[in-house]
């Protein structure tokens, strides 16, 4: 799931008023590079990620950063006061100055990409600061919802992040568990704040958030993760000390109380929520939708056009899902219905046994690794990284979604890890496993994010996450994996991948129908129903991600359109002499960018 810590490290798209493309995009002055100035830019990059570190230490942690120096962020959890979000904006002006202060025209070509990249971020969040402040963010306006929120985010980083290995550890767990009480406070704070400028979530977050509240609140301390999470890690390293008394202190005299306080506010402010889900109804919230699409997606293109284009995809996706089906004996109905009733097919489920779920782990793997050999054939650098497929944890599995990937380690000593929901095999139909693992895998966000962890890139470029560039790779992957064959054996995983295609093409039409043409929850929903059979609860489920996250649904379809205009127009320009493992290389070479920064990138590709 998306969260606070990634939007801070998140690159926007554009901003409210246009960029100018020469100032971003001269071409590079033919005076010879100072090595000088390229010490010096990385040395100011190096401060911003200090910086950044300090505003963030739940970052830190993430990113393994926080030991020797930065050992002290351990024990905090990030600011999420009005004051720090301001302090926050602040930081980025001082950035915006700072990066600004160089020639970008005598730049070296790496430094000017790193430049383009960061400069680029900081023109956008700067702009959207200035226009919308009682916003949370450029893609996600509000601070409590079902999707968001301390109470979402901070339980699961304390359980899975944050390291347990001696008694300063476990202390710094205490010490976040307090910070946790603080964190729920200040989030209160400013949404108290936005709420009184208009900005006001859905009653339909509210609502599905005020449950996920209660039942953090009401289990026991014998009962909370946040509470046994240190008992039982402690007892597992041998680490003297009644770390349940203290855990359980805390939990009842002051985290529980915190989170009384906004289940209290959630009933109040729900007086005043609607069920308008498009954030059209919020103040200014026709441009803002328009900047938060250019946030997410990095392309210029308007909503009523993405819309266009969704609607035009769904049409051609469906045509060759409806020619597919057919070619396995499956005529009638529409394709929706056809697509709901082969995910009911007993041909394509497993039973619920740890049988069945080690199969699948077991298979998923080996494809993998077969995946792993093809590769040279379309990429002529491969990343030194593993990625393996796990199974989500069975204690946490009923409240996490079906499936993510995590990177690999930037030292080196994790692998990267692709982590599938095995709690009720009947979610899985098998034939639809095989884009799915493309996509969170290889030749998708494995290989993409492992070559950018692996890279010779500033640290913040590492960092960087840009929505339209990885999503948009990842959704390109699963067509890379039909072009590379591996579906010749396997009719239904590629109607499977068909499906996934059509899902996105389906998000452009729901988020712009949602946020530009005001429709309904219940009207976006029924389109997801019928276009691909979806039953009801998920259907809702994922126009509800949507309302909250104005435009991020929208960067998976774009950003893949966008790698393949780059592929044609390179190949096209290149004829004969185009090279398939260049082109991916090239592409993949310089991590996470803005689509126009990779547009300018490729568009100096020559053959060799």
């Amino acid at each position: 799931m998306l969260t606070r810590r990634q939007l801070l490290w998140s690159a926007a798209a554009s901003a409210a008023v246009p960029l100018c493309p020469r100032a971003i995009f001269a071409a590079p002055a033919t005076a010879t590079p100072s090595a000088d100035l390229s010490t010096a830019l990385a040395a100011t990059f190096d401060r911003i990620v200090d910086r950044r570190l300090l505003f963030s230490p739940e970052s830190a942690t993430s990113y393994g950063l926080d030991s020797g120096s930065r050992a002290k962020l351990r024990a905090l959890l990030d600011d999420r006061s009005l004051a720090g979000r301001e302090a926050l904006r602040r930081n980025n002006d001082l950035e915006l100055k700072e990066v600004r202060a160089f020639d970008r025209t005598k730049l070296s070509p790496a430094d000017a990409i790193n430049y383009d990249t960061i400069v680029y971020a900081l023109e956008v969040q700067t702009r959207a600061s200035e226009r919308f402040k009682a916003m949370d963010s450029a893609g996600a306006p509000y601070v409590i919802y079902q999707l968001g929120g301390a109470y979402r985010n901070v339980p699961d980083f304390l359980d899975r992040q944050h390291k347990i290995e001696n008694r300063a550890d476990a202390e710094a767990y205490l010490s976040r568990l307090q910070g946790f009480a603080k964190a729920l406070d200040q989030e209160l704070e400013t949404e108290r704040h936005d709420v009184a400028a208009g900005v006001i979530p859905p009653n339909f977050a509210l609502e599905k958030a005020r449950g996920q509240l209660k039942v953090l609140r009401d289990q026991s301390a014998a009962q909370s993760p946040l509470v046994q999470s240190v008992v039982r890690r402690t007892a597992e390293q041998n680490i003297a000390g009644d770390w349940n008394a203290q855990a359980t202190d805390l939990y009842t005299k002051q985290i529980q109380p915190a989170l009384d306080r906004q289940i209290a506010w959630i009933d109040g402010t729900r007086k005043k929520a609607t069920a308008d889900a498009g954030v059209w109804k919020l103040p200014d919230g026709e441009a803002y939708y328009e900047l938060a699409l250019k946030y997410w997606n990095t392309v210029s293109l308007s909503a009523d056009e993405i819309h266009k284009v969704g609607l035009d995809l769904v049409a051609e996706l469906s045509s060759a899902a409806d020619k597919d089906l057919r070619a396995q004996g499956l005529s009638a109905g529409t394709v929706g219905q056809r697509l709901a009733a082969l995910s009911k097919d007993p041909r394509f489920l497993l039973p619920n046994t740890d049988e069945s779920r080690a199969k699948v782990l077991a298979d998923l793997n080996a494809m993998v690794a077969k995946v792993n050999g093809l590769l040279p054939k379309c990429f002529g650098r491969l990343p030194q990284s593993t990625v393996e497929i796990r199974r989500v944890p069975p204690t946490i599995e009923a409240g996490q979604s079906l499936g993510y990937y995590t990177p690999p380690a930037m030292d080196g000593s994790r692998p990267g890890a692709y982590y599938l929901n095995l709690r009720d095999m009947k979610e899985l139909p098998t034939w639809k496993l095989r884009s799915v693992t493309y996509h969170e895998t290889l030749p998708g966000h494995h290989l993409q994010l492992a070559l950018q962890t692996e890279a010779s890139l500033p640290m913040i470029r590492k960092m960087s996450f840009y929505s339209a560039y990885m999503e948009g790779w990842a959704l390109y992957a699963e067509q890379l994996a039909d072009e590379m064959g591996l579906y010749a054996d396997d009719p239904f995983g590629r109607i499977g991948c068909l499906g996934q295609q059509l899902q996105r093409a389906v998000r452009l039409v729901l988020d712009t129908g949602l946020h530009r043409k005001r429709w309904t929850r219940e009207r976006a929903a029924r389109y997801a129903m019928d276009t691909l059979g979806d039953p009801e609860g998920i259907a809702t489920t994922e126009v509800e991600r949507y309302a909250v996250w104005p435009g991020q649904a929208c960067a998976y379809m774009l950003g893949k359109l966008t790698w393949l205009k780059l592929r044609e127009s390179t190949r096209t320009r290149l004829g004969a002499q185009f090279d398939l493992r260049e082109f991916h290389d090239a592409g993949l070479a310089s991590g996470a960018v803005p689509l126009t920064v990779l547009e300018n990138t490729l568009s100096g590709l020559q053959a060799t």
